[in-house]
């Protein structure tokens, strides 16, 4: 069998102070048809990466609202996860070759994953590539609906990795994608949901944080909270652009000597690519004892990230392609400018120019980092913004409310 994962036990009820009682009523009213409805989620890892974070809460809270819910990981030796890795890039348009050799450890880590798929469900969500080979090699069996939840920008993916994925995703009942436009060529589903993701105002990563306590922690990592600190939070992958990041920096501190930065990041069981990226990152860090790079290793985990966006003076995610970016949601969430790059489901957060700042290139980065540390007004006044905005569309009572809908759709259509 799968391995399932534990989660802790969440109350709907406890988000009443931060999205109001109807919000709250209405999610009770959506999930009335669905009382009972056996849910499994599928996907590679059960820590690090946004998928793995929005699963920790919406797994609960659907439990909570009176769906039988579970989380399953499915089983891969490194060899698989180079593979999915490269899949990975290549989806969201990398040029790397896509080997006969790779798309055999794909489907056997595929099969093997189908053969120990047991259960019965209502609802099966398979998120991503890695494991979207299941519906084939299970034929269907133990769900009477399949959803997969492509959390990746396959707009113009890479032609040979995509032609070998698209089979394997017709006969699913429902694709759900972050935005329409990422939807990959000749692939339609019976059912096409745009389902944003979303953040947790209440997890450790997101709740609030007293200033003494946010100081205590980023001093523990030799970084001076008298002084400007920039921050990027993200994996270490090319896409995010960490070598650009410090190259903005750069620019930044021959105006302001004092600036900070730091890059925080986590390595996930399913990214093998990371400590190879994290290593570059260093190298180009070279000895400016002002950048610090960090991970969970080094004991950097929610808590942490919290204090390390609520000490920023500005958030920086300039990434090059992105699914979404969770972490800009929460760093806006925290009443912080973001300046993001003009990538994938960046600019469906960031308001260019009222929540935040978008941009295409360091020099552009750079400029809009100075604004805003010169202009601390204008700062807080757009962040006060941006957590307004998050308020209204990326929170994960939204995100809770598009799944219960999307369910009863699939429901409906075959009653």
């Amino acid at each position: 069998m799968l391995e399932r994962v534990p989660v802790q036990q969440k109350s709907l009820s406890a988000y009443a102070a931060v999205v109001g009682e109807a919000t709250i009523a209405t999610l009770q009213e959506l999930a009335t048809p669905l009382q009972g409805a056996r849910v499994v989620h599928i996907n590679a890892t059960a820590y690090g990466g946004g998928v793995a974070e929005i699963l920790y809460t919406l797994v609960p809270l659907m439990r909570d609202l009176g769906l039988e819910v579970e989380w399953q990981v499915i089983e891969g030796a490194p060899e698989f996860f180079n593979v999915t890795k490269a899949m990975h890039n290549g989806l969201q348009g990398m040029d790397i070759p896509f080997t006969d050799e790779m798309k055999a450890i794909w489907e056997q880590y595929n099969r093997l994953n189908a053969s120990r798929f047991e259960g019965d469900y209502d609802f099966v969500i398979v998120h991503d590539p890695q494991p979207a080979g299941l519906l084939k090699y299970t034929e269907g069996r133990g769900g009477r609906y399949w959803l997969w939840r492509c959390h990746i920008d396959t707009s113009h993916p890479n032609p040979a990795f995509w032609e070998f994925l698209a089979p394997f995703l017709g006969a699913y009942d429902a694709g759900i994608f972050t935005l329409s436009s990422y939807v990959g060529p000749g692939v339609t589903f019976r059912h096409l949901a745009i389902i944003p993701p979303s953040i947790d105002p209440l997890s450790p990563k997101n709740e609030p944080l007293p200033t003494d306590v946010v100081e205590k922690v980023v001093k523990r990592f030799d970084i001076d909270p008298d002084r400007p600190l920039l921050v990027q939070v993200s994996r270490f992958d090319p896409w995010k652009d960490p070598l650009g990041v410090i190259d903005c920096y750069r620019l930044v501190k021959e105006a302001i000597p004092e600036v900070q930065l730091a890059l925080v990041g986590a390595m996930a069981s399913d990214d093998p690519e990371g400590w190879f990226y994290y290593d570059r990152t260093l190298r180009h860090a070279g000895e400016d004892e002002d950048i610090h790079v960090l991970h969970n290793f080094h004991g950097v985990g929610p808590r942490e990230v919290n204090a390390f966006q609520r000490a920023a003076d500005v958030v920086i995610q300039k990434s090059t392609r992105e699914g979404f970016g969770l972490v800009v949601s929460e760093a806006m969430w925290k009443g912080k400018p973001v300046v993001g790059g003009r990538a994938g489901g960046i600019p469906l957060q960031i308001r260019d120019g009222e929540t935040g700042f978008l941009v295409d290139n360091v020099d552009q980065c750079a400029e809009r980092v100075l604004y805003l540390l010169q202009h601390p007004d204008v700062a807080a006044r757009m962040g006060a913004a941006a957590r307004e905005r998050v308020r209204e569309r990326f929170l994960i009572t939204r995100h809770l409310a598009d799944y219960l809908r999307l369910l009863q759709e699939l429901q409906h259509a075959n009653t």
